[in-house]
């Protein structure tokens, strides 16, 4: 019990380390880059993501720890519910890197529609085991449909430049 504090500390705090070292490794492309691009008026302002992603990443985090600790560790039996989990994460940590560091619109609307899939796979896997995380990760899913609505936005708005030409 006495080591239950960490592991609910660790769980919580990981998906914010993907998050932050994203944003350390592109935070220039985001002032330069992002800010040039086409978006639509419904776009949320450049200030409300960091706050929305500390918000998201910590239910998400703290949700998976209810999961993990309901199913006794990494036991078989949750395998595929925090494997699913693993696995939307990877792929929301390789969105920044796709959209602002690739700039790659294209492979971030491919990227943002499986992680949509997985995360919705994941919200469905841990609804059994347990509601209170499943209903954690809801706000998680809307700041999702919204964010690939926006990158099919911007990867429609601003077609690629074709190589060779300068930006």
């Amino acid at each position: 019990q006495g080591r239950m504090w960490a592991y609910t500390v660790g769980f919580t705090v990981l998906p914010h380390v993907g998050g932050l070292l994203g944003w350390l490794i592109n935070r220039k492309q985001i002032s330069v880059w992002y800010e040039k691009l086409k978006k639509p008026s419904w776009c949320p302002p450049r200030k409300m993501f960091p706050l929305a992603w500390t918000v998201l990443y910590t239910g998400m985090g703290y949700a998976s720890y209810l999961i993990w600790n309901d199913l006794g560790g990494c036991s078989s039996k949750a395998i595929i519910p925090l494997g699913l989990y693993g696995a939307q994460l990877a792929l929301n940590w390789a969105w920044p890197p796709f959209f602002f560091g690739a700039r790659n619109l294209k492979m971030a609307l491919i990227d943002i529609l499986c992680l949509d899939g997985l995360a919705i796979g994941t919200v469905c896997s841990w609804y059994p085991i347990n509601k209170v995380a499943a209903l954690l990760m809801v706000p998680y899913l809307g700041w999702l449909a919204m964010a690939t609505c926006l990158t099919i936005r911007i990867w429609k708005d601003n077609p690629e430049q074709k190589p060779g030409k300068s930006e």
